[in-house]
């Protein structure tokens, strides 16, 4: 096939001179959607999540995944913890069904069911079983629509019987954590943190380090977090260095995982915090008409000469929290492969 996309000198210059020699030769990347959209319904998207993701990808498939990895990380071994995007409206099986098909036809990948909330317990584990997941992804978004945004708790989308299910066999469970508030929220933290006592064998991957994408978003939240013992956290689609060096100090290098979020760190921008929230800075016109969003806005054509990837700016953020750490190239093995061979092979 094609490239997927441009590589420019900007982005050679990033891996070569940044992070080529700084990553660990295998990388393993826990936080993956993969699907095709001729899978998928013309539902729009739901209102009580952000937009611009969808400007970025129309699909994932497989193919476009290999291609991605290969010209982000020439050099590496690349293998994927990969699900579905299953919006509002979507056929769920065929689009679990496609991930499992990729899983069984490509080694180092493994899959996680993306699950409905009302899936009964049975329903639920027979899914997981049938497809060989890992586990399940789950997502606000399949909560029952009548709850605003602010109203969802973790137990509207993630319920107590299929917790049930994840904790008897030991299973993977990715979280995206609701409420504006983010990781701070008291609500998202208590339910996080009965998770843990009431379900010891879920491994339990909070995903985007909680959402805290800006400094405000964190509040207390590690130090409630930091006497925790199996918790873990992916940093995808994050680029907030503060946070992640919060994070190790919380909880060490043994429960911090890679993950890229792909394809949406395939955008070409830059983040920055603006009045506690995030703003990604994108090249003129390259994803449209983003002026109506507020996660959004766009540079000169001159400063877009000088963007890269979205996945190096969370490498780069990340590497400044590592080295602060004085994490060695062992820590950085265990974040970017070991952890999650460790946590898929049912260790603890």
């Amino acid at each position: 096939m094609p490239p997927l996309f441009d590589v420019k000198a900007v982005d050679r210059r990033c891996y070569e001179e940044e992070l080529r020699d700084w990553l660990p030769d295998q990388l393993f990347d826990v936080h993956v959607h993969c699907w095709l959209r001729s899978l998928q319904t013309q539902q729009e998207s739901d209102k009580r999540t952000v937009s611009w993701p969808h400007l970025v990808a129309a699909e994932n498939p497989i193919e476009h995944l290999l291609e991605s990895y290969r010209l982000f990380f020439p050099g590496k071994e690349c293998g994927a913890l990969i699900f579905s995007m299953v919006r509002p409206g979507d056929p769920f099986d065929p689009l679990n069904d496609y991930v499992a098909k990729v899983v069984r036809e490509h080694d180092n990948y493994e899959g996680l069911l993306f699950a409905h909330p009302q899936w009964s317990a049975e329903t639920f584990e027979q899914k997981i079983l049938d497809g060989g997941f890992r586990g399940a992804k789950v997502y606000l978004n399949h909560s029952p629509a009548y709850l605003p945004v602010d109203e969802l708790r973790i137990f509207d989308f993630l319920p107590h019987h299929q917790l049930d299910v994840l904790d008897r066999h030991g299973w993977v469970v990715m979280l995206h954590i609701p409420r504006h508030a983010r990781l701070r929220d008291p609500v998202n933290l208590h339910q996080m943190l009965e998770i843990e006592q009431r379900y010891p064998r879920v491994k339990v991957i909070i995903a985007h380090v909680g959402r805290a994408y800006c400094a405000e978003d964190v509040g207390d939240a590690f130090r409630i977090l930091a006497p925790t013992e199996r918790m873990l956290f992916d940093f995808s689609a994050n680029t907030n260095a503060g946070v992640f060096g919060q994070l190790l100090d919380a909880v060490g290098p043994k429960r911090v995982l890679f993950g890229s979020d792909l394809p949406i760190t395939r955008m070409r921008m830059r983040r920055i915090e603006r009045d506690g929230r995030y703003l990604n800075l994108v090249p003129p016109r390259l994803y449209g008409d983003v002026s109506n969003d507020p996660n959004m806005a766009e540079v000169s054509p001159e400063d877009a000469d000088q963007l890269t990837w979205f996945i190096y700016e969370e490498l780069r953020a990340f590497r400044v929290a590592a080295d602060a750490a004085g994490l060695t190239m062992a820590d950085r093995r265990d974040i970017f492969h070991d952890n999650a061979r460790r946590i898929l092979a049912g260790e603890p």
